[in-house]
């Protein structure tokens, strides 16, 4: 198990795609020790896409097939980054 890898997303459309995204992520819970959600704010506006930080807990087949299947939803382009 490694602690070197970081799965890199960006949801496209947060209003209509961040449920799938979150029950994916409540799916693998035991999967994941770090999620860092970053999204444009300010008194006037609350971007609707973002970018999402997590560190995976696992094999490396494991971390590629959570990357795969967060690919697999609407508006989510989901990139490993191997740091070992």
């Amino acid at each position: 198990m490694s602690c070197y890898y970081v799965i890199g997303v960006r949801m496209n459309n947060r209003v209509d795609n961040a449920l799938n995204f979150q029950e994916t992520l409540t799916k693998n819970g035991c999967k994941i020790k770090t999620r860092l959600g970053l999204h444009e704010v300010s008194d006037h506006a609350c971007a609707n896409d973002g970018l999402i930080v997590l560190q995976p807990y696992g094999t490396k087949e494991e971390v590629e097939k959570l990357v795969k299947e967060l690919n697999s939803l609407e508006g989510i382009k989901a990139k490993l980054i191997d740091l070992n």
